[in-house]
């Protein structure tokens, strides 16, 4: 545990506090037996005011110390696992990232990862409270008489099988509501990343119908959780506890076997007993939630990255030279690749031709390891690229594909995304031999210039430049080009080729 001693200083936060309280009544019974007395002293009466007065001071310092532990546990827990899930992403592999979808994933970083902050506060710090406000009152129930334990006891035990067949019920409702969610949530996030194709195709309605279908869904989990809560029965036994104990104790008073004060501090420990039992259905409401989201999130973080990173793997510059030897790839059971062989040498260009669908993206994504290969090797400088240290692999090839990802960022940021020690100078001439510093410059903000989600603000020659300007600025040693020029007039491409051929000239290309 990295925090191990904040729960225990919520444990015994819980137990003063409870204790604070609790002894209020049995200072209010004493009171009582102290003015049924002849020739009561007011002196007495005093202290007893005193001792009241002290309790409630120590209860409110106690719950601030608690209430401070549980909530700086909590929102370390939440801080904790929301790096661990975010740097777990970061480490999978692109065939784990193509089999989720994006909203659920969001949904799992950002509204699972809160429930486990609410789990424990105020989840777990009502339920450790509760528990102490039982233990504490019934423990001086017992050192006030023996017998009146009677009716707590049966309490305790109809209130124990009560909570355990409600998060019995309540579990697998928690886990389905928690997914439905996710499920919402990838589809409203697919709809709005592809909101030009709705609504160029004139699906509007349908994404609507289809997103009210999942909210409804959604609805009837929580008008599920509201059914088992209606059938939740601990109110009704403590009633009948409450009136149970009362009729034991005037019978034992009646007995002569206690005194007005025993009843007055009994009743008063069975209504500190009201508390645990109300706040239950609250808490453990909570903690079924967390429990649900726990799981979603270790789901993602314990699934296999199936790609090894090889930190203690090989790194050094490389020459570029890159080797396939018999591969053979598949996504599943579909092969794509088959026994693919060639050699790159360093400085030379290899052209990769092939009909739409036959690999060509594929093949290059073996190179910096976004995939495997499933038989066969790749060589980079006749090493497998499996036995090379991942990140320093990957930081001396730069791929321009087709499709550019910039991210919500300036232009200069996106420019500089791959070499983040880039100086300015750099960057400026990285987007001239990109044709990009023209176009750039043309913004009001220049370089600062802010592009939007996925660059939404650049057309699609101008995100092309932007992607090819980053490639100039990281000096690659090997250059993947991945019908990069498509969006860029013909005139812009000569340019931009011209320059290619100066950087690629001692690079593998």
């Amino acid at each position: 545990m990295r925090y191990p001693l904040f729960p225990l200083a919520v444990i015994l936060a819980a137990i003063l506090n409870n204790g604070s309280y609790s002894y209020i009544q049995v200072f209010v019974g004493r009171g009582f037996d102290l003015i049924s007395a002849p020739g009561w002293s007011a002196t007495a009466l005093l202290m007893l005011a005193l001792g009241i007065i002290g309790s409630a001071i120590g209860q409110g310092i106690t719950g601030l110390v608690r209430n401070y532990a549980i909530e700086f546990l909590a929102q370390r827990i939440e801080r904790d696992a929301r790096d661990e899930l975010y740097v777990s992403l970061l480490g999978k592999s692109q065939t784990f990232h193509s089999r989720q979808r994006i909203g659920d994933i969001m949904a799992r970083a950002t509204n699972d990862v809160r429930m486990l902050n609410l789990m424990f506060s105020p989840g777990l710090m009502l339920i450790t409270d509760s528990l102490m406000a039982i233990v504490v009152p019934v423990a001086l129930i017992g050192q006030l008489r023996f017998e009146l334990l009677l009716v707590p006891s049966i309490f305790i035990v109809l209130l124990a099988v009560t909570i355990a067949d409600y998060n019995r019920r309540l579990k697998p409702v928690s886990m389905a509501r928690r997914e439905q969610f996710g499920a919402m949530n990838a589809g409203l996030a697919e709809a709005i990343a592809g909101i030009e194709v709705v609504k160029a195709n004139a699906q509007e309605r349908y994404e609507w119908d289809k997103f009210t279908q999942n909210a409804r869904l959604f609805r009837d989990y929580f008008v599920r959780q509201g059914e088992i809560q209606a059938r939740y029965w601990p109110m009704l036994v403590f009633s009948l506890a409450w009136a149970g104990g009362l009729l034991h104790a005037m019978l034992l008073w009646g007995a002569g076997s206690i005194s007005l004060g025993q009843v007055v501090t009994f009743m008063g420990l069975m209504g500190t007993l009201r508390f645990p039992t109300f706040i239950s259905i609250f808490s453990f409401n909570l903690v079924q939630l967390g429990v649900a989201s726990a799981e979603r999130i270790l789901e993602l973080i314990n699934t296999e990255t199936e790609l090894d990173e090889n930190e203690t793997g090989i790194a050094r510059p490389i020459r570029g030279e890159v080797v396939f030897e018999n591969v053979h790839f598949g996504y599943d059971a579909q092969p794509v690749l088959k026994n693919i062989s060639f050699t790159a040498r360093p400085g030379e260009t290899v052209a990769i031709v092939g009909h739409t669908g036959s690999g060509k993206t594929t093949l290059t994504q073996l190179i910096n390891r976004i995939f495997d290969v499933n038989r066969g090797r790749v060589l980079v400088d006749g090493v497998d690229v499996r036995d090379w240290n991942l990140e320093s692999l990957r930081s001396q090839i730069s791929t321009i594909e087709q499709d550019v990802f910039l991210f919500s960022r300036t232009l200069a940021e996106n420019i500089a995304f791959g070499c983040a020690d880039a100086d300015w100078e750099a960057i400026e001439q990285a987007a001239r031999e990109a044709q990009a510093h023209e176009f750039i410059t043309s913004f009001g903000d220049g370089y600062h210039t802010e592009v939007g989600e996925r660059g939404v603000t650049l057309s699609g020659g101008q995100r092309q430049r932007i992607a090819i300007a980053r490639a100039f600025l990281t000096n690659p040693r090997i250059l993947i080009l991945d019908d990069s020029t498509s969006a860029i007039d013909s005139a812009t491409e000569d340019q931009i080729q011209r320059a290619m051929r100066r950087i690629s000239s001692q690079r593998t290309t």
